[in-house]
């Protein structure tokens, strides 16, 4: 069964944070992630498989800033493809049987024409070499996350959709305001839940911005408005500053209760975004396993 099929009636778990473990094997802060693919590979290998081995079923790449625009203000504005590739590669190489890996691309930091200084045609160029890079490597979709921008995600959506026939999933932050939720540019869930499927996107997601109980709320609009199966990456709290580090005191245990209300309203795919490690992870996994 293909991996649509298999949501239809699963619950599939993602993984977790990426840069608080990478920051712990050598990442500095403001470094690009993306270097580590070829630089420490080691370290990048290590995290998919302990995800792997902690429950998930499927991995995301360090590609979230694989674009050219975010890898331009690195200096590697030129190495778009040989890094997504080595990422993809170095993620596929440690994926068991029957599990996956989702090529990870995150905002490009640039606005569409006349909103910003990127035509149309750059930006879908830029995708297609992230893109493009990730399908050499080996991925087995495409997840465009932490989007703000619906006429970028609209863009990479049918951008990867004309270069593949792989599953993709349409991800973008919401806030709570008073008004309800919206995305920082002023889109609701189910305006964001419509745009997606008529791009020709296969998942509707979310992540990031929230903690768990909040995300609830918004995973209850999104469920409610979403022709497409929904998935959704809470943050294991808002991010407080403690001893000048930054933590997130949500526990595995606490999201755990959480998450089973998004299991019980029909979430298709969960999984950790900030603060999130193999800990919580397990205890997603524990969790679905009992749901079954």
């Amino acid at each position: 069964m293909s991996f649509l099929d298999l949501i239809k009636s699963n619950v599939f778990l993602s993984d977790g944070a990426t840069g608080t473990f990478l920051q712990s094997r050598g990442l500095e802060p403001g470094g690009c992630p993306e270097l580590m693919n070829v630089e420490n590979e080691d370290a990048v290998k290590e995290m998919a498989d302990r995800y792997f081995k902690s429950g998930s079923d499927f991995v995301l790449t360090n590609t979230f800033g694989g674009s050219p625009f975010m890898l331009k203000k690195y200096g590697h504005e030129e190495k778009v493809e040989e890094f997504n590739k080595k990422a993809a590669q170095i993620a596929k190489s440690v994926c068991p049987d029957g599990k996956y890996v989702f090529g990870s691309i995150g905002p490009t930091g640039e606005f569409i024409e006349p909103l910003g200084n990127v035509s149309v045609k750059e930006m879908e160029q830029g995708f297609e070499r992230q893109i493009n890079g990730l399908i050499d490597g080996g991925v087995d979709g495409i997840i465009f996350e932490t989007q703000m921008a619906i006429e970028e995600l609209v863009l990479g959506i049918k951008t990867a959709k004309k270069i593949s026939s792989i599953p993709v999933i349409g991800g973008m932050v919401f806030d709570k305001g008073p008004r309800g939720f919206f995305t920082m540019m002023g889109i609701s869930p189910e305006k964001a839940a419509d745009e997606i499927y008529n791009a020709g996107g296969d998942v509707v997601a979310t992540n990031c911005g929230n903690g768990s109980s909040i995300i609830v709320e918004l995973a209850k609009e999104l469920v409610e408005s979403s022709k497409l199966p929904v998935m959704v990456q809470s943050n294991a709290g808002i991010p407080k500053i403690k001893n000048k580090k930054v933590i997130y005191d949500e526990t595995p245990e606490f999201m755990r209760e959480n998450y089973q209300k998004l299991i019980d309203m029909g979430v298709s795919i969960v999984g950790g975004c900030c603060g999130t490690n193999f800990d919580h992870i397990k205890e997603f996994r524990s969790l679905i396993n009992e749901n079954k």
